[in-house]
């Protein structure tokens, strides 16, 4: 079995003079959760189309759960649910009966599927409720609903939270939790909520100006974003022997305009305060400090002025 549900490689995507991808080589593990960031035009919404097979590639390839031949291709799609941009939804029907129409026009045997589907999303109380009268969190579940049918292997979410306020994003957020702890479905999902990427996924994939500049985990994420305390005394040398001899700390660094960056004692920076004083030190800067991944996203683009955007 295939360590991979998708993989392509230099996939490349141009209209006219303009090149939408730019040789992507981008890797989805079996299992995971994927935030796939990029600014509007970026070519996230591109890629998302080739993948569901709604547009095609000037060059490169592309592999669904370990199948490349076109024949194949389209089999492998059959295991993949997807939102792209707002759900196609019929507005006169109701819940049940908009997935009973999408449940016939995929072939999938058998109702007992769209009870099952509506009570995984939370709207088995709709009712006969039309889904003109949805507000736009239902709206979003339904199109969830939708894009579940069939039980999919691989579930891709072009913004699925947008339009939606704070509790309606963070329903979204931890339905998606858990989904993928409870029915170990592998998530692609693609958002200008970055902040809240940051609490879902497992896996980053950074894209700009149709370029794959990087992907990561959310640990090696953690890493680069890491948390510390910016200290600035008048006896960088006396403070280290602080830090080392009073609070026991191992790790921290002197840098060599005179700073420290302490990674310890984050959230109990009062007693490292307390310590630099009682030494007799001079505290001229001392702040918590690091970056969040809209500030590293930021970095990676070159452009600290990033505002979030689609």
């Amino acid at each position: 079995m295939t360590e991979f549900v998708l993989r392509t490689t230099e996939l490349t995507k141009i209209y006219k003079h303009d090149v939408a991808l730019d040789k992507v080589t981008l890797r989805v593990k079996k299992g995971t959760i994927y935030g796939f960031i990029g600014q509007n035009g970026a070519g996230k919404s591109t890629l998302i189309r080739i993948v569901n097979g709604l547009a095609f590639p000037s060059s490169g390839s592309i592999e669904l759960f370990g199948e490349t031949a076109d024949r194949e291709l389209v089999a492998a799609r059959k295991r993949i649910g997807s939102i792209i941009e707002s759900p196609a939804l019929f507005p006169h029907m109701t819940a049940r009966e908009n997935l009973e129409v999408h449940r016939i026009q995929r072939g999938i045997p058998g109702k007992e599927c769209i009870e099952k589907t509506l009570e995984l999303v939370g709207l088995q109380e709709a009712g006969k409720k039309k889904a003109k009268n949805f507000s736009l969190g239902m709206k979003q579940r339904l199109g969830m609903a939708i894009a579940l049918l069939g039980d999919p292997e691989f579930l891709i979410l072009d913004e699925p939270t947008n339009g939606l306020d704070p509790m309606g994003v963070m329903e979204i957020r931890e339905f998606l939790k858990r989904l993928h702890r409870e029915n170990g479905i592998t998530i692609l999902i693609s958002t200008h909520i970055l902040s809240e990427l940051h609490l879902l996924a497992t896996h980053y994939g950074i894209i700009h100006k149709g370029k794959l500049l990087e992907q990561l985990t959310a640990g090696e994420l953690n890493e680069k974003c890491q948390q510390y305390l910016h200290i600035k005394v008048n006896d960088a040398s006396h403070a280290a022997a602080v830090l080392d001899q009073e609070l026991h700390a191992s790790d921290f660094e002197v840098m060599p305009d005179g700073t420290i960056k302490l990674y310890q004692f984050v959230h109990d920076s009062g007693k490292v305060s307390t310590a630099l004083f009682r030494a007799g030190l001079i505290i001229e800067q001392f702040m918590p400090m690091g970056e969040d991944l809209e500030s590293y996203f930021a970095s990676r683009i070159g452009d600290e002025r990033y505002v979030q955007s689609r």
